[in-house]
């Protein structure tokens, strides 16, 4: 059975530049906040990070010293760490004509389960859907 609930993910854009990972890292681990899931590319000069952190509130103050930070709101899913989970979370939402605008996870090997960071054309349709 998949778990899922509604979350916030910060998003933080920079300049591409070389150390900005690091200083984003810096900041958060200096604090004591851990990055739960995270993604991150850049794109025409722009980088674009989002995170999940255990504390949401600290992290976006923290990081709005040195970055543009804004939130968004995402699905986050605990599912077990096997084959075929991304195809179960895929299908269900394909299946109702959701489309999914993101998607990036956090998992280790040998873990039991990880976190399925989301966000779709109807979040709210779609946290029903999955917690069926």
């Amino acid at each position: 059975m998949l778990r899922a609930q509604i979350g916030k993910e910060l998003v933080v854009c920079s300049a591409d530049e070389i150390g900005v990972l690091a200083s984003l890292a810096k900041v958060l681990s200096e604090r004591g906040i851990n990055i739960q899931a995270m993604g991150a590319w850049v794109d025409d000069g722009m980088g674009t990070m989002r995170l999940v952190t255990d504390d949401h509130l600290r992290a976006s103050e923290a990081l709005a010293n040195r970055f543009e930070v804004s939130e968004a709101m995402v699905i986050m899913i605990e599912v077990e760490h096997k084959p075929g989970i991304l195809r179960t979370l895929s299908d269900t939402l394909a299946g109702e004509r959701i489309n999914v605008t993101h998607l990036y996870a956090s998992a280790a090997a040998g873990q039991g389960n990880c976190l399925v960071v989301l966000n779709t054309s109807d979040n709210e349709r779609a946290l029903v859907l999955l917690n069926d």
